[in-house]
């Protein structure tokens, strides 16, 4: 026997919403053992992010090579990256592992805080777009990526960016709606050469952070599962939708809080038995 295993090349969020912990939690509720690469330490809370620290690229590259050394691994999901440092490191150092990656395009955090340099985007189109199983840009990143003046505002014109995705290198595109107007959020997926929405309604909940990230790493565990692309993405929006819901009546911090992604394994209902508290005595 051997675990399903999934590795995460992304920044660290010591909150525990977003990056990396948001990876492994979604990892282990989907039933896959996750290892992890920490290119940049964050300092954030859920009321954003202040600072962050790019670790040196001799380390990365001593993280990479001590994890795919030693560990089988079934998928990669690669998140917030920082730099071209970084970005040609991670591409030179995936490029024979024949697995399905799966690419969530962090541009930006939702607070508006700059997560890649500038000057770095075209590098990561160039390096890891072909690399990349599928790229997961919300509305706003594919504008930046794609260099339009505005973000899309239609279906059609979601299908139009990720055809222009497609052709900067990209497998498979997941433009992610959530930024449209209205109840409903459509994600629409471009894959060999059509396109298959995904729609739910929007769950009413300030407890958002870390949204991208998990469906992402969700995605990267159900293909490690051995799911094809529609149904991972799929049954991904589902469980995010479902994590989401579930974490709408929690309040954590003074901003906008995690999902729960445990949220099939908890009961909401009992609360921590004696036996489980800590005792100061």
């Amino acid at each position: 026997m051997r675990y399903r295993t999934v590795l995460t090349i992304a920044g660290s969020d010591g909150s525990g919403g977003a990056g990396i912990q948001a990876d492994l939690k979604t990892f282990a509720a989907l039933e896959c053992y996750g290892a992890s690469v920490i290119t940049c330490v964050t300092a954030q809370n859920t009321r954003g992010v202040s600072e962050s620290l790019e670790l040196p690229v001799s380390n990365l590259r001593a993280q990479l090579e001590a994890i795919l050394c030693d560990i089988e691994i079934d998928a990669v999901k690669i998140g917030m990256l920082g730099s071209t440092a970084v970005i040609g490191t991670v591409a030179d150092m995936l490029r024979h592992l024949n697995v399905p990656v799966v690419l969530d395009t962090v541009l930006r955090s939702s607070s508006g805080m700059e997560l890649l340099d500038r000057d770095a985007v075209p590098l990561m189109i160039e390096k890891l777009f072909p690399l990349a199983s599928l790229i997961t840009p919300n509305i706003p990143e594919s504008a930046l990526l794609t260099g339009a003046d505005r973000c899309s505002t239609t279906k059609e014109e979601m299908e139009e960016t990720a055809i222009r995705l497609r052709k900067l290198g990209a497998s498979a595109v997941l433009v992610k709606g959530g930024h449209m107007e209205g109840n409903v959020c459509s994600d629409c997926l471009l894959h060999r050469g059509g396109f298959r929405w995904f729609s739910t309604e929007k769950v009413e909940s300030k407890n958002t952070h870390g949204t991208g990230c998990t469906l992402s790493s969700a995605i990267a565990a159900l293909l490690a599962g051995g799911s094809d692309l529609e149904s991972a993405v799929e049954r991904a929006k589902a469980y995010t939708c479902e994590a989401i819901r579930a974490g709408a009546a929690y309040r954590l911090g003074k901003g906008n809080g995690p999902l729960h992604h445990f949220y099939r394994f908890w009961q909401i209902s009992s609360p921590p038995s004696a036996a489980c508290r800590w005792s100061s005595r």
